[in-house]
């Protein structure tokens, strides 16, 4: 298993998304995902939330907020860790991003958008302001077959 953050950064309604179409071998391809990436050799969930924001957006994050941990488990491939941050305050100008195209969403429109189906229920808990939570995600390609939030089967999910 290896750490990550996903950070979604928002400015009133609308949130900083990637449009993952600009590397090679991206499990991510074509889908619209937060910012963020791996922890590098002893880097902390806040550090590596810093440094990818910077790297990928050009901002520097003035206000933010680790909303929970999320699980990922896909048949074949490594697991994976996620820190999922929100961040409503930053400095600096957007800049070109190699990993994809950014581009402020309306929320009202994000659903709209190609993206992980395990990424909605996430979403959803950031905008209703949940509490922290533990999220697992279990894939099998890119179909999500079991889902638990803070222990418990989320009906809908095959368990």
């Amino acid at each position: 298993m290896y750490n990550t953050t996903l950070c979604y950064i928002t400015r009133g309604n609308e949130v900083l998304m990637l449009h993952r179409v600009k590397k090679k071998n991206d499990i991510n391809k074509d889908k619209w995902i937060g910012i963020g990436g791996k922890f590098e050799k002893e880097e902390s969930p806040e550090e590596c939330l810093l440094r990818e924001a910077k790297e990928e957006t050009g901002l520097t994050l003035t206000s933010w907020q680790c909303r929970g941990v999320v699980t990922f488990l896909c048949d074949g491939i490594e697991g994976e860790y996620m820190y999922l941050f929100t961040a409503d305050g930053f400095e600096g100008e957007l800049k070109e991003c190699d990993e994809g195209d950014l581009q402020w969403v309306s929320r009202e429109f994000l659903d709209a958008l190609p993206k992980w189906e395990g990424d909605k229920i996430f979403l959803d808990l950031l905008w209703q302001d949940a509490p922290f939570f533990l999220l697992k995600l279990h894939y099998r390609e890119d179909k999500l077959i079991h889902a638990t939030l803070n222990g418990n089967p989320i009906p809908g999910y095959p368990q």
